[in-house]
């Protein structure tokens, strides 16, 4: 079997080598370069990653390879964020990574040679009906199948997860026994191509800044003043400099950059049981064609809690009904839907209006 493996030069991914040498396997390993050369507004430990990749492939003997997708990363997942941003919604940019970048141009340019590209993410595949689905991981925690409900059946009948049934700490184990360099590295944190750079910073590097207001919507009355409605998103809580709180972002007047919130834990304007998703993407099939309406759980945000609710066509939309209250829907992330018992990722589609 000819497998390539996206090596990162974290644990996940070094634990992913280990497992498949021991298994007999001698994977061919690529890292991927997205972060841009000589920007002012990327720090990315890149250097300190590539150096990690680099101590795995020697350990085990095994070749290494950089692909450059910076230009594809900038022109496909960056200008989306930042086109998102402006417009006032709350793009998730790790989601459009995994679909273009490291299962797209990746695929297009060099894994289409091999059987398989195994990667470091905590999810699974099954296979079902003579089908491969993508399925979720055992630690709930750590499950990253929201990150990639925007993959197609191609990428995931491709894909190898092989920390799919372990727990963290199982890696993080097998990763100090095997004495491997990357076994006491922290995991990576925030958007994958900004590594340390503040997402503020970034933000203000290409849209600026521009004052406005904060308004308390129940009286109307101002309340503060921000620097741009784009560094904020719904059911946002710290970093709005206001006493007397705790405040919500609950909503965003884009036309008059006033940002409108709400005090207090329980304030009813925070919570909502519906959303309508746009651009629904069924990552295998759609496995409810006749059903007008049916029982899933799903996200809207990276937790390792599934919600209940049912999922309704309307048009060409979807709609969700949450069982319960739901915080800080947020327009422009995306909808990921499971089916009722939380195993299999069905899709996703971005939350509207």
């Amino acid at each position: 079997m000819n497998i390539a493996v996206l090596l990162s030069g974290g644990v996940d991914s070094s634990v992913v080598v280990h497992l498949l040498c021991e298994q007999g396997h001698r994977p061919s390993l690529f890292y991927i370069k997205i972060g841009m050369d000589g920007t002012d507004y990327v720090d990315c430990s890149a250097e300190e990653d590539w150096e990690m990749a680099s101590a795995v492939a020697r350990r085990y003997g095994l070749p290494l390879e950089m692909i450059d997708l910076q230009n594809e990363y900038w022109e496909q997942v960056a200008a989306y964020a930042i086109d998102k941003i402006r417009r006032g919604l709350t793009p998730n940019p790790d989601v459009m990574c995994n679909r273009f970048i490291k299962f797209g141009c990746f695929e297009q340019k060099v894994g289409k040679e091999f059987d398989f590209t195994a990667t470091g993410h905590y999810a699974t595949t099954i296979s079902k009906d003579g089908k491969i689905w993508l399925g979720t991981a055992v630690d709930p925690v750590k499950d990253q199948t929201d990150f990639l409900a925007q993959i197609d059946y191609l990428q995931v009948s491709k894909l190898m997860f092989p920390l799919g049934g372990l727990m963290k700490q199982e890696v993080r184990d097998i990763a100090r026994m095997a004495g491997l360099p990357t076994a006491r590295r922290r995991d990576s944190q925030g958007i994958c191509f900004l590594g340390k750079i503040n997402y503020n910073d970034f933000v203000r590097r290409f849209l600026g800044e521009r004052e406005g207001d904060i308004v308390e919507w129940e009286s109307g009355k101002k309340v503060g003043a921000h620097r741009g409605y784009w560094f904020h998103t719904i059911g946002q809580r710290k970093g709005l400099g206001l006493s007397g709180g705790p405040w919500f972002v609950i909503r965003k007047d884009i036309e008059e950059n006033v940002l409108y919130v709400s005090r207090g834990y329980d304030t009813q304007w925070q919570y909502g049981r519906e959303f309508k998703m746009h651009d629904f993407h069924f990552i295998t099939e759609n496995p409810w064609q006749e059903d007008k309406e049916v029982d899933v759980t799903f996200k809207i945000r990276h937790t390792p809690e599934f919600m209940k609710g049912k999922l309704m066509r309307e048009g060409e939309a979807y709609r969700i009904i949450s069982v319960d209250n739901l915080q800080g829907i947020a327009p422009g992330q995306f909808g990921v839907v499971y089916d009722e018992a939380s195993r299999i990722c069905i899709g996703s589609g971005e939350i509207c209006v």
